[in-house]
């Protein structure tokens, strides 16, 4: 089987490459741009493009498969090609689609939280020496890919991303996957440049859960009022299991769940994370998996990368860094550090970076998400609102729109290390929040 990517170099894409490549598949592709790690993963692998750009004669030995991924433009020279070969032009999630057919479809949506979700199960699926392949969006400890795929795995757990499927397919990716069952952590407006309103966003949830089958089933996060409307109008012959919160305390710095009267010691924390452990745990029990035995396995789960992970510590200080970049999951991440380290200073720095974040029409839905912390901060580069053609937007309109009288916001990376370095001092948590890098901030050069 050859299978050729226009956009190989994107994390999902060079992880699909990999995993095809391991499962004997031919593969070759192409991109303009091929940044660190999928640079030198292809590399060793061998599937490093000769040379960066578009070659529409790659397309001539006519492969079986032509994948699209998101970073190509519609007028991509090696997708005019392959449509003028007649080639089968494949999505990323329409491939994983063919590729899991005949296999029982796990899919984890919603507008946060559905990487750790997945990740955990991931992680406890493992533990549990179950066979299974799988799609997720990060990196996860103990796993060489962010992607698996076999002929023998009889389920698949797939992250499902709401956003588009790729340049010429405008269906969220959720939707192709065709889930058998379903996880939705919870619905919170975001990609405004696709969703333009809040009622089309929660569309898109609503006619995933619609698209689960009689005889699937839809797990849902029980505190969301949009997943409770869309449960109470599901079609009869889905079966429906609700989640929340599990009993659990915080003793001596660490989160402890009580389940079926064992307690368990956890790596991770905050009432959110704990929620989506719950879900994962719901997962799990459907394929077969005891209450007992998933706690036991995620007892050793340290999380999923750049998920409230550790940077550093000593006895009085730590530095956590989190995807954090939404509204609703900035807020959860906040209380979740403040609730762990009540006793110390909360010093929490978030950089708005995507499409949305930096729209001027919805900072507004950033108001009180920063109130948790002692130290807000907020920074963002004006370049990089005028790289995505948006407005421009001040410090002022940042800092108003959060509603926070003690929150700070910088458009220099200096001056924002600067001040989080002397606001870091002893007996603090600094927690450090985005989809980016800060501009290349190297966390690990703040002073201790």
């Amino acid at each position: 089987m050859r299978v050729h990517f226009i956009a190989i170099g994107g994390a999902a894409m060079h992880n699909l490459a990999l995993a095809l490549h391991h499962k004997g598949y031919l593969v070759t592709g192409s991109d303009d741009e091929i940044k660190e790690p999928s640079l030198s993963r292809l590399r060793n692998a061998g599937l490093l493009p000769e040379k960066e750009g578009w070659f529409p004669e790659k397309l001539n030995n006519r492969p079986d498969a032509v994948i699209l991924g998101m970073h190509a433009r519609i007028d991509n020279p090696e997708l005019l090609a392959a449509k003028e070969l007649g080639l089968k032009v494949y999505s990323f999630p329409e491939y994983f689609y063919e590729q899991s057919k005949e296999k029982l479809r796990v899919v984890i949506g919603g507008s946060h939280g559905k990487t750790s979700i997945t990740s955990m199960i991931l992680h406890v699926l493992r533990e549990n020496n179950k066979d299974f392949d799988y799609m997720v969006g990060s990196t996860v400890a103990g796993f060489d890919t962010m992607v698996r795929l076999t002929e023998t795995a009889p389920v698949i757990i797939l992250e499902g991303d709401e956003y588009l499927s790729s340049p010429i397919d405008r269906r969220p990716k959720f939707h192709l996957y065709q889930a058998h069952i379903g996880l939705l952590s919870g619905i919170a407006w975001d990609h405004i440049n696709v969703f333009p309103t809040f009622e089309n966003y929660v569309e898109q949830f609503a006619i995933f859960a619609n698209g689960i089958p009689k005889g699937g089933s839809l797990i849902w996060f029980n505190e969301d009022r949009e997943l409770q409307k869309i449960a109470s109008e599901l079609a009869d012959g889905v079966n429906q299991i609700a989640y929340g919160a599990p009993q659990y305390r915080i003793e001596n710095g660490k989160s402890i769940v009580i389940a079926e009267g064992k307690e368990y010691e956890l790596q991770i924390f905050g009432k959110h994370n704990l929620c989506n452990l719950e879900g994962a745990r719901e997962v799990c029990k459907l394929l077969g998996v005891t209450t007992e035995n998933f706690y036991n396995a995620a007892s050793t789960f340290s999380g999923a990368g750049r998920r409230l992970e550790l940077v550093k510590a000593t006895s009085d200080k730590a530095i956590y860094r989190d995807f954090a970049h939404s509204p609703s999951k900035l807020k959860a991440t906040v209380a979740a550090v403040k609730e762990q380290f009540p006793e110390r200073k909360l010093v929490a720095c978030m950089e708005l970076h995507t499409f949305s974040s930096l729209s001027e029409n919805f900072l507004e839905q950033y108001a009180g998400t920063m109130n948790d912390a002692d130290v807000p901060v907020v920074y963002f580069n004006p370049q990089t609102i005028a790289h995505k053609k948006l407005a421009p937007i001040s410090t002022e309109q940042v800092a108003k729109a959060f509603e926070n009288n003690n929150l700070v916001v910088f458009t220099d990376q200096e001056a924002m290390r600067n001040h989080i370095q002397n606001s870091f001092t002893s007996n603090s948590v600094l927690l450090m929040m985005s989809s980016g890098t800060f501009d290349g901030l190297d966390l690990h050069k703040i002073q201790f």
